[in-house]
């Protein structure tokens, strides 16, 4: 439960950022929002891209993945929303590579900016919050969490309650219905004097 709530944590922050990264500046003091989408897979040209078209449709859908990967527990739809955020940064980085000829790092504003490392950042959050993530279980691993879980034993009747023992967890009366000892049986004395199948042994009388 831990895991999951921390892994979700660090997804969702990942999600901001990936998200937010297309509003801030990519290049040259160029913004996210104003590469189209199409750019990427056609190569990087100056025209200017409407929001709902640009580099930040790919980001509001891995953005849907993070949400429903965190309401179901899934871990392999929030490591497949980090993996779409870095695959579309890094296939940016190679197409703005071939128009510009050289991909640099510059403090200038010439080079890569810092929407480029919330991107990046964004993505690599998303896989570490989806490595954190526990996921459901399965229903094998629920039953045998189940199974190896202690039977705790039946507790001892008290002293006043009339019960059986060891408990048979069966409604009813107890056999032992008093809470008095049962009487002990007298001692065997010798057979009976008015019994006429089993007299007792007299003696004979002595003769003369």
């Amino acid at each position: 439960m831990i895991r999951n709530v921390l892994g979700s944590l660090v997804a969702l922050a990942g999600t901001a950022s990936a998200v937010l990264s297309p509003f801030r500046d990519w290049y040259g003091g160029r913004a996210g929002r104003d590469y189209r989408a199409r750019d990427l897979f056609e190569g990087i040209t100056p025209v200017e891209s409407g929001v709902l078209v640009s580099i930040l449709l790919p980001f509001l859908g891995a953005a849907l993945l993070v949400i429903a990967g965190v309401v179901l527990r899934s871990r392999l739809m929030v490591a497949l929303a980090g993996l779409v955020v870095l695959g579309f940064t890094i296939l940016w980085m190679i197409r703005q590579g071939q128009a510009a000829g050289s991909l640099v790092v510059g403090g200038d504003g010439a080079g890569v900016r810092v929407g480029v490392a919330n991107a990046l950042a964004g993505g690599v959050l998303m896989l570490i919050g989806a490595l954190l993530m526990s996921g459901r279980r399965g229903r094998r691993q629920r039953r045998a969490v189940r199974e190896r879980e202690p039977v705790e034993p039946f507790a001892v009747p008290a002293a006043d309650q009339v019960d059986t023992w060891p408990p048979t967890q069966e409604p009813g009366m107890s056999v032992q219905t008093s809470p008095w000892p049962e009487p002990e049986v007298d001692p065997y004395t010798g057979p009976d004097p008015r019994d006429p199948v089993h007299p007792p042994y007299r003696p004979p009388p002595p003769q003369g």
